[in-house]
């Protein structure tokens, strides 16, 4: 079909995905918020930190596994793709409750690692032990499934999936948080997160079973051992996004252990800012996941061009909305601080690191699908060197700098210096990898 229509048929259902995870994650921040209480607030921004590890997990088996099975099926290789597809879901489900054992026997010196004061340490520690310890399998699986449905091309299938567990959050997260409700506050929170995720990992094994004739996604545990024949490509090109999050709470929990310094109410305020400014990244992450099956599909075909007017396409709407964004945010920011504490000191700094985080993220929305092409198709060498740049090897070592120049303040300028060094690097990666298929493709002919 027309490029700009295959496009909108696969981003727009991976873009509404995403908005409704965003709702998935603000909810937890915006109910806990209606308590009144920062200490609880800082204690789900610390604990969530940790729990980004868990798309981590599911990135690595589930981007890796959707950049495989897209480039089989372009291949016409579907029984591949089946056994790869499967031993994705059971080596990410096995990785997931592997690590959430490990999280709750850790939990404390690890909560402390990512900056937890002991005002907000227990309640922490009870968001933790919901969401991470007995919620990673059911997060995992559920990330990992929508990656890999998507990839075969089902992206209203997955798109269903996401916004079915995000309408369960939103109504156990009151139930459970607040005092009108079972009253566990911040570990409310994470017990509504680990039962939504478990109802849309149900959903996605059912939805796979019923078309098991007709899907190149597979729950079949006995195809994991011809699956482990691709764990090696698997892993390479999942590896770069896994570590990408990895290196994000690396980063986050630097960024959270200064702003620490200055109190509970500073670390409050950056849970709030990142919960907005995460609008236009999810957006850009849905703009990437949707492009990600058609970039390998093309790619894997040798239709170079269709594969760079797909993705032109698509990262001229996720740019087009982080522009929109940054014009928001920088005219009601303290509005938009607003709605999810009322407390006024936190509002006056979540509505200033709020301005200064979001000016590069025009940056960002061409990044985040920059990477995605490169794994897309195959390139596991470039998605890993910008992912590393990104998050863990430039921002650290900023954040010392920043707030010995800047104190507290400085720190909110770190990610967008990092965007726009990473977005450089980006486009010059990419330029070389099109101009090489250009002249390979000449060659051909």
């Amino acid at each position: 079909m027309p490029v700009r229509k295959a496009v909108l048929l696969q981003i727009l259902p991976a873009i509404a995905s995403q908005m409704v995870a965003l709702l998935y994650s603000l909810a937890d921040t915006f109910f806990v918020g209606r308590l009144g209480d920062p200490d609880q607030t800082a204690a789900v921004t610390v604990a969530g930190a940790i729990f980004l590890l868990l798309t981590a997990l599911s990135n690595l088996f589930g981007i890796g596994g959707a950049s495989l099975v897209s480039r089989r099926l372009g291949l016409g290789l579907r029984d591949e793709a089946r056994q790869a597809s499967s031993f994705c879901l059971y080596a990410g489900l096995i990785s997931a409750l592997a690590f959430g054992l490990l999280v709750g026997l850790l939990s404390s010196p690890i909560l402390r690692l990512c900056g937890a004061k002991e005002a907000s340490f227990e309640y922490a520690k009870g968001y933790l032990f919901y969401s991470v310890v007995l919620g990673a399998a059911p997060t995992v699986g559920t990330t990992l499934l929508a990656n890999l449905v998507r990839a075969e091309g089902s992206s209203v299938g997955a798109s269903i999936g996401a916004t079915l567990g995000c309408f369960v959050n939103i109504v156990l997260d009151p139930v459970f948080v607040l005092p009108f409700g079972l009253n566990m506050g911040a570990a409310g929170a994470g017990a509504a997160t680990a039962i939504s995720n478990a109802v849309g990992l149900c959903y996605f094994i059912i939805f796979i079973l019923r078309r098991r004739d007709e899907s190149a996604s597979s729950v079949d545990p006995r195809l994991v051992p011809m699956g482990a024949r691709h764990a090696a490509e698997i892993l390479r090109i999942g590896l770069p996004s896994a570590l990408q999050y990895m290196l994000t709470v690396v980063a986050v929990s630097a960024q959270l252990r200064f702003v620490s310094k200055y109190g509970n109410t500073a670390v409050a305020a950056v849970g709030i800012t990142k919960k907005l400014d995460q609008l236009p990244l999810f957006f850009a992450i849905g703009c990437a996941n949707g492009l990600l099956p058609l970039v390998g599909y093309n790619y894997a075909r040798g239709n170079y061009e269709r594969t760079e007017r797909t993705f032109r396409f698509g990262v001229s709407i996720s740019l087009g909305f982080a522009l929109a964004c940054v014009l928001a945010y920088e005219l009601f920011a303290p509005r938009l601080t607003r709605l999810f504490i009322g407390d006024a000191e936190t509002v006056g700094l979540a509505a200033s690191f709020l301005r200064r985080m979001v000016v590069a993220m025009p940056f960002m929305s061409v990044c985040y699908p920059l990477i995605t092409k490169f794994q897309a198709m195959g390139k596991a060498r470039e998605s890993l060197t910008v992912s590393v740049m990104r998050k863990g090897v430039l921002d650290i070592p900023l954040y010392f700098v920043m707030d010995a120049v800047k104190p507290l303040y400085g720190c909110m300028w770190v990610q967008p210096i990092v965007d726009t060094l990473s977005l450089a690097a980006a486009v010059l990666l990419n330029r070389r990898i099109v101009r090489r298929d250009r002249k390979n493709q000449q060659i051909a002919q």
